[in-house]
């Protein structure tokens, strides 16, 4: 049969009030008690009764628990109140941020020449010498740009005229080159003439004392000569 669930409520009666509440502290004491030494935990149980009796339990040093207890109070209060300070800081330096924007937006759109009714003589006099200096500054950076242009191509000029002269002084030895090979053929062929007048010169001389020898054989045999 299964048991009747009692309605938790307060209890009426003084004496039966005294007699649960001395029931359960004890029960509670001891499931305490098994806690710290199943799982080896910290534990402590501070408990007043209804006519400001204490009744406290620890596992271990009561005093060394409520001071860890505190510690960890404070650093969790700490922790919890550290992101609302870095979102205030966060905040602040957004609205700065957003101001400097603004400001620098403004001053923009004035130095294009927008929205100046609204500035005095002192200022448009003031953004006016501002305005002189800055074009004072481009130009000098653009002839320094262009100076440096012109140095530039000037060097290279050079180099191109440099690059020139040697290529020039190289050009006179390839027809120096190509007379001797000229002057060689010309020698060879000389020489080839030489030879064959030498040769023919021979053949002459040889033809003429052939036909003196024959004439000198021809008187000694008295025979004609032809």
């Amino acid at each position: 049969m299964a048991r009747e669930r009692r309605e938790i409520r307060r209890i009426e009666s003084a004496a039966a009030r005294q007699v649960t509440f001395s029931k359960r502290r004890r029960g509670l004491f001891k499931k305490a008690e098994e806690l710290g030494v199943l799982c080896d935990a910290d534990v402590a149980l501070v408990v007043f009764s209804s006519t400001g009796k204490l009744s406290q339990f620890g596992s271990s040093s009561m005093d060394e628990i409520i001071d860890k207890y505190s510690t960890h109070s404070k650093n969790l209060g700490k922790s919890q109140e550290r992101p609302a300070l870095d979102l205030n800081v966060e905040h602040s330096k957004y609205n700065s941020l957003n101001e400097q924007l603004a400001e620098a937006s403004l001053h923009l759109r004035h130095m294009r020449g927008e929205e100046l009714g609204g500035l005095s003589v002192g200022e448009l006099q003031q953004m006016e010498k501002d305005l002189e200096t800055g074009l004072q500054r481009v130009l000098c950076t653009k002839d320094q740009q262009f100076m440096q242009q012109i140095s530039d191509l000037q060097q290279k000029g050079t180099q191109l005229a440099e690059e020139n002269m040697r290529l020039r002084n190289q050009m006179p030895q390839v027809p120096t080159a190509g007379m001797m090979a000229v002057a060689d053929t010309e020698n060879v062929v000389t020489e080839d003439v030489l030879s064959s007048e030498s040769v023919m010169t021979a053949v002459h001389s040889g033809s003429s004392q052939d036909n003196d020898d024959g004439s000198d054989i021809s008187l000694k045999l008295a025979l004609p000569w032809k």
